[in-house]
């Protein structure tokens, strides 16, 4: 990357406060103006998504776009990141996305931190962002590989889908999870429920990383014929 990495802290500290503030900022707002739960996560699921691309595009050449220490873990065990820098990231990108709830709560009047009482828990919860966030880390990894360009478009469109395929509405990022903890408002989840929600969105990350990894590592050379 051509930033020091006090530039990549800043644009991931960036990214991901904005990228929480549309998530919970774009739930109170869906609240408000509908009480059809169904068009309430249309609207939050396009809003992320939205935001998701854009945020990717324009912050993507800076540090890397990641906003999510899953994918900052998986960067580091692709030697893409270094040790200091993937603990940097993993505190800031956490650091920010309670910030992100803060500003959603601010502009719209609620008190600064509300802990939920959304449960989300369960076998099909826990397997949900499993799938949420192998998905994700498979379309960053393939992407970048196939299709960099339009990376920001593929990240932003999977994420849209998934709130709708996912039985956990596809939270697949720690940061935004702790942070989504602090809000008692339509994309909360209570503080409980959390750590089993990190756990497996790891899980789903590594599962991601070695899968694609197999999937795309090139043979190293033809076999040699001999003979007639």
């Amino acid at each position: 990357m051509g930033f020091d990495l006090s530039r990549r802290l800043a644009a991931e500290g960036l990214g991901t406060a904005l990228l929480v503030a549309t998530v919970v900022g774009s739930g109170i707002m869906a609240d408000k103006l509908t009480d059809d739960s169904a068009l309430a996560l249309l609207c939050n699921a396009l809003a992320t998504g939205a935001v998701l691309t854009v945020l990717i595009t324009v912050l993507g050449p800076v540090s890397g776009a990641h906003f999510n220490p899953a994918v900052s873990l998986v960067m580091r065990l692709r030697r893409e990141l270094k040790p200091r820098d993937l603990a940097a990231y993993v505190v800031v990108q956490i650091m920010a996305g309670i910030l992100g709830t803060v500003i959603a709560h601010t502009m719209f009047g609620l008190p600064v931190f509300t802990l939920s009482g959304a449960v989300r828990t369960g076998e099909a919860q826990w397997f949900s962002e499993v799938v949420a966030t192998f998905g994700l880390v498979a379309i960053i990894l393939s992407g970048a590989r196939f299709a960099r360009e339009a990376l920001p478009w593929l990240v932003g469109l999977y994420i849209t889908a998934a709130y709708w395929f996912t039985a956990s509405t596809s939270f697949a990022n720690p940061a935004v999870t702790i942070a989504r903890s602090l809000t008692d408002t339509f994309s909360g989840i209570q503080p409980r429920d959390v750590p089993a929600f990190i756990a497996f969105e790891l899980a789903g990350a590594l599962l991601a990383l070695v899968f694609i990894g197999w999937l795309l590592r090139p043979l190293n050379s033809s076999p040699v014929r001999t003979g007639s």
